[in-house]
């Protein structure tokens, strides 16, 4: 499959411009403009080249660590199977991140507590 990098560096320069202001919180789970990547790097898709992510931890108003979620199956060390608005996902744990909250488009919602610490648990663990 051909990257298509020009379309991902158009709509980069719109999130860097833009003036909108985004607060998150951990264990909310977002709509992140994660982008075309290298390699195996997980990307986003669609023409807003999204995909959900998890806050793990927020550093400031502006920077946030996340970890991006999928649908597909997934098993091995680094993948940890959550419950999301009744949908199983897998959050890969080799792919977390530090974002801009720019990034981000629209929460989804808020994992709850319990699952939150058991996934959070495993990810210092894997490390």
């Amino acid at each position: 499959m051909q990257k298509d990098f020009d379309e991902w560096n158009k709509l980069k320069k719109e999130l860097e411009n833009n003036k909108r202001k985004i607060f998150a919180n951990h264990r909310e789970v977002w709509w992140c403009s994660f982008g075309l990547n290298v390699g195996t790097e997980l990307c986003g898709k669609n023409e807003f080249f999204e995909r959900p992510v998890l806050v793990l931890k927020v550093f400031n108003k502006d920077t946030i660590k996340v970890v991006p979620l999928t649908s597909r199956e997934k098993h091995g060390k680094y993948y940890f199977e959550i419950q999301f608005n009744d949908i199983k996902s897998y959050a890969s744990l080799s792919q977390v991140k530090t974002i801009s909250t720019k990034r981000l488009s629209r929460k989804m919602g808020r994992l709850d507590k319990n699952q939150f610490t058991k996934l959070v648990v495993y990810y210092k663990n894997s490390l």
